[in-house]
């Protein structure tokens, strides 16, 4: 791991990332929906439908849900008959998972602390592997990516989607403004914190570029790396294979 991480537009070591970014989603827990939705202008709901369509998750194959803590990927996976296990490092977030599956009537899923880093559960044990808007947030990425690998039995798949670097002429530019101009303010309006806001925005800058990202894929150990953009790659839906 190198000696400094980006938070944001921050460089700061790796302790200081995982401390910050674990304060950044307690602060948001409760009102993570409504984050989204004023990030993606509520689109992330359709996004989500069709990453989970991608996942193509089957009945009765075991699923780890990462940083799925309020359940949203889960919900939708596990209405496919899937094992879903739901991981997230926060316990705030999986908080309001269990709390929103209990309302929906929804006991069968498992909830579990972890880190994406070091999880802690045996080689080949899942199916496979989800992971949405969640990537961006882990200190050591590559280290997620290997667990992720490991995790997985053979023929196991990885997805994961996440916001990325769209390429559309001009449609980059309003989308800069929306997001560092408005998204903050909208963020102390709805949730008296801008701070969080501004971070979350930050770190999608930060994140590498989908080819880039695709590389790292394969780097730990996936093969057949697939990159699907939306809004000319504004978000990106990310693939690789265990073989």
């Amino acid at each position: 791991m190198p000696e400094t991480v980006s938070f944001g537009y921050q460089d700061v070591s790796p302790e200081e990332k995982t401390r910050r970014v674990g304060a950044v989603f307690s602060n948001v827990a409760r009102r993570y929906d409504i984050m989204n939705d004023a990030m993606s202008a509520g689109m992330h709901r359709l996004w989500k439908d069709r990453f989970v369509r991608r996942v193509k998750p089957r009945a009765g194959e075991d699923i780890l849900d990462m940083a799925g803590g309020t359940g949203d990927i889960a919900f939708r996976l596990a209405a496919a008959g899937a094992n879903v296990t739901v991981a997230d490092i926060n316990p705030q977030m999986l908080e309001v998972g269990m709390d929103r599956a209990q309302a929906r009537g929804l006991d069968g899923l498992v909830w579990s602390e972890a880190n994406a880093e070091r999880l802690q559960w045996p080689d080949r044990f899942f199916d496979a592997y989800t992971i949405a808007f969640g990537i961006r947030n882990v200190t050591d990425i590559p280290a997620a990516l290997r667990e992720a690998h490991r995790v997985l039995r053979r023929g196991g798949r990885l997805f994961c989607l996440e916001f990325s670097t769209t390429v559309w002429p001009g449609f980059a530019e309003v989308y800069d403004f929306y997001s560092h101009r408005l998204v903050p303010r909208i963020g102390k309006i709805v949730a008296d914190d801008e701070d969080s806001y501004r971070y979350l925005v930050e770190s999608i800058r930060r994140f590498p570029d989908m080819p880039t990202f695709e590389r790292m894929i394969g780097e730990a150990g996936f093969v057949r790396t697939k990159v699907e953009p939306m809004l000319g790659g504004l978000v990106a839906i990310h693939s690789g294979w265990k073989i």
